[in-house]
C-alpha cells in the first residue's frame, strides 16, 4: 500500500536527479581542458574578439561576426566559462556577458561607427578578464564547491519539479490519479533523451554552437505554448467545476485523451528543457574541480532532497487545500512558468543569431523568471500576460453564465 501510494513519485524523482549527475560524471571523465586557468581562456577570447574588430574595421562584417562566434561558442561555452560564471559569480553576470556578444554582432550588422564597436568589444574583454581573475583568485574551498553544486541543481531542477508535481497533484485532486503514470513516464523518457542529447551534442554530433542555441530556444518556446494551453485548461476546469459537485468531493469528469497528451507533453518538455543543461553544468564543475569532488556530490545530494521535498509538498500537501483555490493556484503556476520559458526561449534564439537584440536599460536580468533586458524577450512575455488576463476574464464570464441549476445536469 505504501509503495503504491508513494513509490512512483519518489522513484521518478530519484531517477531524474541521479541520472543527471551520473551522466555528468561520465561526460566529464572524457573532458580534458586545454587551458591551465580561466585567465588563459579569457586571453584566447580576447584574441578572437580583437580579430573580430580588425575584420570589421576592414569592412568584412561576416568575418567579424565569425570571430565573435569563435570567442563565444569556441571558448565561452565550450570551455565551460559561461556555466562556471553562473555557478560561482551570478546568473545576472552571465546574462550580461552573453548579451554583449550578441550586441556586438548586431552593431556589426547595423554598420555602426568603428569607435562604437571598439568600445563594445573593449567592454566585453574587460568583463571577461574581471570574471577570469575572480574565478582564478577565488580559493576553491569545499564550502564554495558545495554551495555551487547545490545552487545548480536547485536552480535548474525547480522548474521541472514544479511542473511535474503540479500536474500530478492536479490529476489526483480531479479524480484522475491513474493518469499520473503517463506523466511520470514522460518525465523519465525526458531524462533519457536529456542524457543522450547532452552526450550527443558534446561528443557525437558536430552541431554548431548556434544550432544548439536554436534547438534549445525552439524547445523552450514549444514548452511555452504547451504550458499556456494546459494552464488555460486547468483554470477553465476549476471555474466550471465550481458550479458542479467538486466542492462536495463528487468528481466524475475524466481527462480526455487529448488533455492527457498535453499534460504528458508539458512534463516531457519541462524535464528535457532542464535536463541536458543540468548535465553540462555539472560536467563543467567535475572537469574543473581538482579537489572536493565529494562536495559536488554532497551539494547535488542535498539539492536533490530539496527538490524531492518540493515535489512531495505540492503533490501531497495539495490534498489538504480547498479544491477551487488549488486548481486556480496550479494554473497560475503554469502561467508563470510559460512566461518564464517565453523569455528564455527568445534569449536562446538571440544567442543563435535568429532574433536581434534591442537593449532595455532600465530592466535587470532575473534568470529564474526568464526576464532579460531586451525588447525581444519582454514583448512576448507582455503578450502572454495580456492573453492570460483575457483568458481569466473569459473563463469567469463563462462560469457566471452557467445557471446554478445546471450543476446537477
Amino acid at each position: 500500500m505504501y509503495t503504491r501510494k508513494f513509490g512512483s513519485p519518489l522513484a521518478f524523482c530519484l531517477c531524474l536527479l541521479v541520472s543527471f549527475l551520473f551522466a555528468a560524471t561520465a561526460t566529464a571523465a572524457q573532458e580534458k581542458r586545454k587551458f591551465e586557468n580561466w585567465v588563459e581562456i579569457a586571453g584566447a577570447m580576447e584574441a578572437s574578439l580583437n580579430q573580430a574588430y580588425d575584420a570589421y574595421f576592414q569592412k568584412d562584417i561576416e568575418k567579424g561576426k565569425e570571430w565573435v562566434n569563435d570567442a563565444y561558442f569556441g571558448y565561452y561555452e565550450k570551455e565551460g566559462f559561461e556555466r562556471t560564471v553562473m555557478a560561482y559569480i551570478s546568473g545576472k553576470r552571465g546574462a550580461q556577458v552573453e548579451y554583449q556578444f550578441t550586441i556586438i554582432k548586431q552593431m556589426m550588422n547595423e554598420q555602426r561607427p568603428n569607435k562604437e564597436v571598439r568600445a563594445a568589444v573593449d567592454d566585453l574583454i574587460k568583463w571577461l578578464q574581471e570574471d577570469a581573475h575572480q574565478l582564478d583568485g577565488t580559493e576553491e574551498s569545499g564550502l564554495s564547491v558545495f554551495l555551487a553544486a547545490l545552487g545548480i541543481i536547485l536552480r535548474e531542477g525547480v522548474e521541472a519539479i514544479l511542473v511535474i508535481a503540479a500536474i500530478a497533484a492536479y490529476l489526483n485532486r480531479s479524480g484522475n490519479g491513474a493518469k499520473t503514470r503517463v506523466v511520470y513516464q514522460s518525465g523519465i523518457a525526458a531524462v533519457v533523451v536529456s542524457v543522450l542529447a547532452a552526450i550527443g551534442l558534446q561528443y557525437v554530433f558536430n552541431i554548431s554552437g548556434a544550432s544548439q542555441e536554436i534547438l534549445e530556444g525552439a524547445a523552450m518556446l514549444l514548452a511555452t505554448v504547451v504550458l499556456f494551453c494546459v494552464s488555460n485548461w486547468m483554470f477553465a476546469k476549476a471555474e466550471a467545476e465550481a458550479w458542479k459537485n467538486y466542492i462536495e468531493g463528487k468528481v466524475q469528469a475524466a481527462v480526455s485523451t487529448g488533455s492527457s497528451f498535453a499534460l504528458a507533453a508539458a512534463a516531457f518538455l519541462a524535464v528535457f528543457r532542464e535536463g541536458a543543461e543540468t548535465i553540462l553544468f555539472y560536467q563543467a564543475m567535475l572537469s574543473d574541480v581538482e579537489q572536493h569532488t565529494g562536495m559536488i556530490w554532497a551539494g547535488f545530494g542535498l539539492g536533490s532532497l530539496g527538490l524531492v521535498a518540493v515535489f512531495m509538498i505540492i503533490r501531497y500537501g495539495s490534498m489538504r487545500l480547498p479544491l477551487k483555490p488549488f486548481f486556480v493556484g496550479t494554473s497560475i503556476l503554469m502561467y508563470l512558468l510559460a512566461i518564464a520559458f517565453a523569455g528564455g526561449g527568445v534569449k536562446e534564439l538571440q544567442e543563435g543569431d535568429v532574433i536581434g537584440v534591442t537593449p532595455v536599460d532600465f530592466i535587470g536580468s532575473v534568470d529564474l523568471l526568464g526576464i532579460y533586458p531586451t525588447l525581444e524577450t519582454l514583448l512576448p512575455q507582455a503578450v502572454l500576460i495580456v492573453l492570460v488576463i483575457a483568458s481569466v476574464i473569459y473563463c469567469r464570464r463563462k462560469a457566471k453564465s452557467v445557471p446554478a441549476g445546471a450543476a446537477g445536469r
